[in-house]
């Protein structure tokens, strides 16, 4: 029963309902009734980790995410982690997270990877990291694209939040599932075309006002390019680098 689980989802209903949140959701049969899946989702939001669980919701099933270790030291979080099946993710020494969600994609269990690994500011894919796939081919699963659009509108990088009754679509769009087969290239490479291909086909049926700060550039938006987007990111880590230096030197 999971009634924490069960609670969480019963909350995550209420929120949309509150906000007016509009979902629509697109080839919820690709999600697997039964057994492992890895379930490869983009990253361009705070929150787009909602709409993407929902969707297994509507399936009949739970995702288990993988969230940044760091998150444990929020008691609240902590708590949810232990009972939710959540796998934290320790980015200094992540083989254990690895292990942990093999084990469960080999238990039957779907779980949540976001292969760009952070939030893509020009909202287009970013480069990959490899986990997806090697989890998937090592625990013999397949994996399911999944692209959630429009949830950047709501909470992203460097731009204002919107989380009261703003009433804004999101689209949940679920592709193929696909083998895990081949090199981890091979799968990697497969998975990112499956991806492109969803996008596309989301970002054909949503409106995209020119100049709109949630709109990738190439489609009249103002949000960064893949480059500048990059440089963002590394003038990004360089400062939290510089910051935990600083507190280094204070102790």
């Amino acid at each position: 029963m999971e009634p924490v689980f069960r609670s969480l989802e019963i909350a995550a209903r209420l929120v949309v309902g509150a906000t007016g949140t509009r979902i629509s959701f697109r080839g919820l049969d690709n999600l697997p009734a039964t057994g492992g899946a890895v379930i490869a989702i983009n990253h361009t939001s705070y929150v787009d980790f909602l709409p993407a669980g929902l969707a297994a919701t509507e399936r009949g099933r739970r995702m288990r995410f993988m969230i940044k270790a760091e998150m444990e030291q929020v008691k609240v979080v902590a708590f949810l982690i232990r009972h939710t099946g959540t796998i934290p993710v320790d980015r200094g020494a992540g083989a254990g997270a690895y292990a942990a969600a093999v084990a469960a994609l080999q238990a039957g269990e779907i779980v949540g990877v976001y292969p760009e690994a952070t939030i893509s500011r020009s909202f287009e894919l970013k480069d990959f990291k490899t986990g997806a796939a090697r989890m998937a081919l090592e625990a013999g699963v397949p994996v399911i694209p999944l692209i959630v659009w429009g949830a950047q509108r709501i909470w992203t990088k460097d731009n204002p939040k919107s989380l009261g009754r703003s009433k804004i679509p999101v689209t949940v769009m679920v592709g193929t599932p696909i083998p895990a087969t081949g090199s981890v290239a091979e799968l990697d490479d497969a998975v990112r075309a499956g991806m492109s291909s969803l996008l596309d086909q989301i970002q054909q049926d949503y409106p995209a006002p020119a100049g709109a700060y949630w709109v990738p550039r190439r489609l009249g938006g103002s949000a960064p390019t893949l480059p500048e987007a990059k440089r963002l990111d590394e003038a990004e880590l360089a400062e939290r680098a510089r910051k935990r230096a600083e507190r280094s030197d204070r102790k």
